[in-house]
């Protein structure tokens, strides 16, 4: 998975996430949202200024005390969490 930040503050972190499609980028703004902190997590897979380019750009927005960075790696974990959960129901149900 290829990241490339595009702008990077304390409380707000845009980045492209190359090859990745609404399945993925929905799963993880849903995984942020539910992450303590953050404000907002957005995402576009087609921003009018890319000049077409469809690679999704996220955004994440957070409070004052919360690193942006922070709160991403946590949302990540939390993905892998739930992937985890999802297996192992899978497989108990099988």
């Amino acid at each position: 998975m290829d990241l490339r930040v595009i702008e990077k503050e304390e409380t707000m972190l845009s980045i492209e996430i190359a090859g990745e499609d609404h399945t993925f980028m929905n799963v993880l703004k849903g995984a942020l949202l539910e992450t303590d902190g953050v404000t907002a997590a957005t995402y576009d897979m087609n921003p009018e200024q890319s000049g077409g380019q469809t690679d999704p750009v996220l955004t994440v927005k957070t409070d004052v005390d919360v690193n942006a960075l922070d709160a991403l790696e946590a949302g990540a974990d939390r993905v892998m969490e739930k992937a985890d959960d999802f297996e192992a129901a899978f497989d108990a149900a099988a």
